[in-house]
């Protein structure tokens, strides 16, 4: 085996009891301290509060409770959309005594009673072309809101591209808000079409041009101190062929009117342009991407809202577009009244691997060397954890930049150099060294470093290959989508400063093909109709062709377990606290023949747990791979203190509200081909006094 670039992984095993004790003396922050907005009982954003936490200080379901846990009320999505979506993506938001969400495919727009789950009102946008081409259409997460003179607006960003504004209690359209919108069906105010704001020529029914590009929306907007800013989502890079796409520009508006107030550029428009000089053509000119797709958060008091974005088009090469190619996965400080960039930072340069920043910029006060900080938390799906100063970027500790392997495909130029945390540690190894391959019994790891010496392997930095590489089996990354994305979001516990994310190790490569022999007019999508419009003219010299994978010995995997786990972060100090498996190994594992009365209580199942902090409490599920559970953990120890059953699979995100005295814990559910995105309401029993 070949190694490059090595990086440093955590330990592998939890910490001991007087490690575990430490978490209970950490600094504490009083959450009344904290602008959050988060008044007690509601959860108003997708992710819980405006600081993307995903935590509620709710605890009247505690560990003593937490088994008698049981079905309130059950709402299912089948019949909202053109065919029924089976993965749920959106948290709903309950604020002033109401349930709000998106749901299906046609990214319906829902009120829920959240004592019964009835449906209080629904709006659906009527068809356009730009709405059939969405490949993010189910993905819509959830809404935002604001209170304008003494009224809940509830605000959705739609798959085709447009803004809308309702009255919370009506579900009807905000009279004198917005812009007409000339395609029938469509409401005469309560409404803005995003894309007159995007600065190219547009059909308002078919949307922009495909040579020119196509944008839509994964996430809902946020509203900070009367400004909505809207994010956006570029069609994937790994099915881009073509090298022409338009940028995913933030844009904001007025909360209050539907005015358009400003737009920041993600990628140059001149020379001049503080970005310029990390891009060294003129890409920038006719490229694009750069979305922001993940879910935003603010800091209410600093008049902040923080960004993350996705990469340049197109995924695995980006000969055509050399340089760091800022604001490529970077994560992103503005002023919310202004627009203008505080500060940013990029987490990787010159992108191509995919490794787009999938989770909220999560923010937290805590102490540091005894002094109070604000920080702010990027995640990463590589396991690599960024830490800030949110008000002024500066990290908290020290981010070196490490040489990384450069890139054999012809065309292709990457940075010498990538950022890597010195602390937090990663979450999950990144290599295949001897220490991380599978350890059940000395035979099995012998014939584990055998098939990983048929392979270069290294960090999550390593190149894509190109197709008819034959000096070995492949060139392997380790650290690809080993930590957080769409589908589990981290969390965290603002009282503590305590980050939990879950992952599971993970090594594969990628090789890449002539452009010419994959370009086509069409490309499967996650469209409603599973096909979207090729993008762009210019076909890429290079394109994604395949991924390359490691296997195992024996059929078992090729890793040193838990293959899925939870890890508990103290961000006052950057160290681990411990991790915990989450799930049980399957059946092939437990009944595989050479692993005959070896001990498998630390393997863990295959799954992503969800997350969230309620109480005293870490919450989480087992993971689309997983059984339909939801567990209970100290959310100081990770000790697993309950358990119960779900009507189906718990995924993406679970929230929490106390509705007339009670606590609900509503869980997204469902699953492929036998139950549609649903919602799950659990509450205690009349008799156990909530």
């Amino acid at each position: 085996m070949t190694r490059m670039s090595p990086f440093y992984a955590p330990a592998k095993r939890p910490l001991p009891v007087a490690g575990i004790l430490a978490a209970a003396l950490l600094f504490t922050v009083p959450l009344a301290a904290q602008n959050r907005d988060m008044p007690e009982g509601e959860w108003r954003y997708q992710s819980g509060d405006a600081w993307g936490t995903r935590s509620s200080p709710l605890n009247d379901v505690d560990a003593e409770n937490f088994g008698d846990l049981e079905v309130a009320w059950m709402w299912r999505g089948d019949n909202y959309g053109p065919k029924p979506s089976f993965l749920s993506k959106s948290t709903p938001s309950y604020i002033n005594g109401k349930l709000y969400t998106v749901v299906g495919y046609r990214r319906t727009v829902v009120s829920i009673d959240p004592a019964t789950g009835e449906t209080l009102w629904t709006y659906a946008e009527p068809d356009t072309r730009r709405f059939e081409e969405s490949m993010r259409s189910s993905y819509g997460k959830g809404v935002a809101y604001a209170e304008i003179d003494g009224r809940l607006v509830i605000y959705v960003v739609s798959p085709a591209f447009f803004l809308h504004a309702f009255d919370g209690e009506t579900g009807e359209h905000i009279e004198d808000w917005g812009e007409p919108v000339d395609i029938p069906g469509f409401p005469k105010t309560g409404v803005v079409d995003l894309l007159a704001h995007f600065g190219y020529n547009y059909d308002p029914y078919e949307g922009l041009t495909p040579t020119v590009g196509y944008i839509t929306n994964s996430s809902p907007p946020i509203v900070v101190n009367g400004t909505i800013v809207v994010g956006n989502s570029a069609a994937q890079g790994y099915h881009q062929t073509r090298i022409e796409n338009v940028p995913g520009d933030i844009l904001a508006f007025d909360a209050r009117t539907g005015d358009f107030k400003w737009k920041f550029n993600v990628t140059p428009r001149s020379e001049d342009d503080f970005a310029a000089s990390t891009w060294e053509n003129d890409a920038w000119k006719w490229t694009g991407d750069v979305s922001s797709w993940a879910p935003l958060s603010a800091d209410l008091e600093r008049d902040i809202v923080y960004i993350p974005t996705n990469a340049p088009t197109i995924d695995f090469y980006g000969g055509f577009r050399p340089g760091d190619n800022l604001f490529g996965t970077s994560v992103i400080a503005l002023n919310a009244q202004t627009g203008e960039r505080v500060w940013h930072f990029q987490t990787t340069h010159h992108p191509i691997w995919n490794h787009d920043l999938p989770n909220v910029p999560i923010l937290a006060d805590v102490e540091v060397n005894g002094e109070k900080l604000p920080m702010a938390i990027q995640t990463t799906k590589q396991g690599y954890t960024f830490a800030f100063n949110r008000e002024t970027g500066e990290p908290v500790w020290p981010i070196e930049e490490v040489e990384v392997p450069q890139s054999i495909v012809p065309g292709e130029k990457l940075s010498p150099t990538q950022p890597v945390p010195t602390r937090p540690a990663p979450v999950e190894m990144l290599d295949l060294s001897e220490d991380n391959l599978i350890d059940y019994t000395p035979e099995l790891r012998q014939k584990a470093i055998e098939i990983v010496s048929e392979y270069t392997v290294g960090g999550p930095y390593m190149p894509p290959i190109p197709k008819g590489y034959s000096e070995n089996k492949g060139w392997i990354a380790c650290g690809v989508h080993s930590a957080v994305n769409i589908t589990h979001p981290a969390a965290l516990d603002p009282g503590t400063g305590i980050l939990y994310q879950s992952s599971g190790p993970n090594c594969s490569g990628r090789i890449v093909q002539p452009g010419v022999d994959a370009d086509q007019p069409d490309h499967d999508c996650t469209s409603p109709s599973g096909k979207c419009t090729t993008i762009g003219e210019t076909i890429s010299d290079w394109v994604n062709y395949r991924a390359i994978g490691v296997p195992g010995p024996d059929g078992l995997p090729i890793y040193k377990p838990p293959y899925s786990r939870v890890t508990a972060i103290d961000m006052n100090t950057g160290e681990h606290l411990w991790w915990v498996p989450i799930g049980e190994p399957n059946d092939r594992i437990k009944n595989h023949p050479a692993l005959e009365g070896v001990d498998l209580s630390n393997v863990g199942g295959q799954g992503r747990a969800i997350l969230m902090v309620s109480g005293d409490l870490l919450l989480t599920t087992e993971g689309m791979a997983g059984p339909p559970v939801l567990n209970a953990h100290d959310k100081l120890t990770g000790e697993k203190v309950g358990s119960i059953q779900l009507p189906a699979i718990g995924m993406y995100g679970m929230m929490t509200y106390k509705h007339e005295g009670k606590q609900y814990i509503v869980v997204q559910t469902g699953q492929r081909g036998r139950v549609p995105e649903s919602y799950v309401a659990l509450a205690l029993p009349e008799d156990t006094g909530n």
